[in-house]
């Protein structure tokens, strides 16, 4: 598929900075994919958030910046993609409330994503409604900028499905093409652990690199990293697989022939635990060191930030106020 046809759409949440996780498992695809002739959507999905934050909507708002000056850090291009507020596009919410009347309930409850997470929050005797149906407004973002292309992980693909199954009810019903069926980006790295090596890299749990952290505390998180519990000794082989460190340096190091030769000699004894962090260490600051210098000031930067998401929300809404118009067209809805 040629750059001309290609509309990416994808977001995060605002509830926290991101981390190394987050960059390897599509924020680097972003900034790839922005040197293209495509069109490329970036949003920022406070309505989202709101499904589970709605107690502390102030934690939402402050984020919202704050995910916009990660963005630029890690070298998006507000020339080249369009940055913009879940909220200040409502279309996506009409269009969420029609797609609702294309989803059961039980499609949603099958959703493995929404089970775990569901578990995860606690939410077993108290789902809220907004949380079990946020798949749906999911489908709506993608469906609403007729995205082709939809960078995600592993454990987003059920949402994609749904996604694609609704575009093709839509464009059934309205017997015509309105919609396409996104494809899915899958990133090279499926799931970068914690720190810890206790679950996956996460801002609720702490337990991660974060974008924005200083080097001591780059260098400070990566001393926590669990290695190999048996290769107490230098001289002692060691494991390679389920080594935090070695994850990481998997994910991020470029010089792949000398990270082959590390973990052969880790294999085979040898080499310690203090001398692999020590190049970890060295491998994340090459990478961090140049967004901390294109980070926007916390403070100055802030009305920076916002102006960003002003400008694209304008466009963002321009686009799916078009296909909404078709959506209702499409399925004969009567407009006034």
């Amino acid at each position: 598929m040629s750059d001309e046809t290609i509309t990416v759409l994808t977001g995060d949440r605002p509830t926290g900075p991101l981390h190394l996780g987050h960059y390897a498992g599509s924020l680097a695809q972003r900034v790839e994919m922005q040197k293209g002739d495509g069109r490329i959507f970036i949003m920022v999905a406070d309505s989202q958030a709101y499904t589970d934050n709605i107690g502390d909507t102030s934690k939402v708002s402050a984020a919202i910046p704050e995910l916009v000056a990660d963005y630029v850090a890690c070298g998006l291009d507000v020339e080249r993609c369009t940055i913009f507020l879940q909220s200040a596009v409502p279309e996506l919410a009409e269009l969420t409330q029609l797609f609702m009347n294309l989803t059961s309930v039980t499609r949603l409850q099958r959703n493995p994503t929404i089970r775990d997470e569901i578990k995860k929050r606690g939410f077993e005797n108290s789902l809220p409604m907004g949380f079990l149906s946020y798949p749906v407004a999911q489908a709506a973002d993608i469906l609403g900028f007729r995205a082709t292309h939809v960078p995600v992980g592993g454990d987003q693909l059920p949402m994609i499905e749904l996604a694609v199954e609704t575009a093709s009810k839509i464009n059934r019903l309205a017997g015509r093409a309105i919609l396409p069926e996104p494809t899915v980006v899958l990133s090279r790295v499926e799931r970068l652990p914690g720190v810890d090596g206790k679950a996956k890299a996460s801002k609720s749990l702490g337990n991660a690199v974060f974008l924005s952290d200083s080097p001591a505390e780059v260098k400070r998180r990566v001393q926590m990293m669990f290695t190999d519990p048996d290769h107490l000794k230098v001289s002692d082989p060691g494991k390679v697989e389920g080594n935090v460190v070695f994850s990481y340096l998997d994910a991020f190091m470029t010089d792949r022939e000398r990270l082959a030769d590390m973990q052969a000699h880790y294999r085979r004894g040898g080499l310690g635990d203090g001398s692999v962090k020590k190049e970890l260490v060295a491998v994340l600051e090459e990478l961090l060191a140049p967004m901390r210098e294109r980070r926007p000031d916390p403070v100055a930067g802030r009305d920076f930030c916002l102006q960003v998401l002003r400008e694209g929300s304008v466009v963002a809404r321009d686009v799916v106020a078009g296909v909404l118009s078709e959506v209702r067209a499409g399925l004969g809805v009567l407009t006034l």
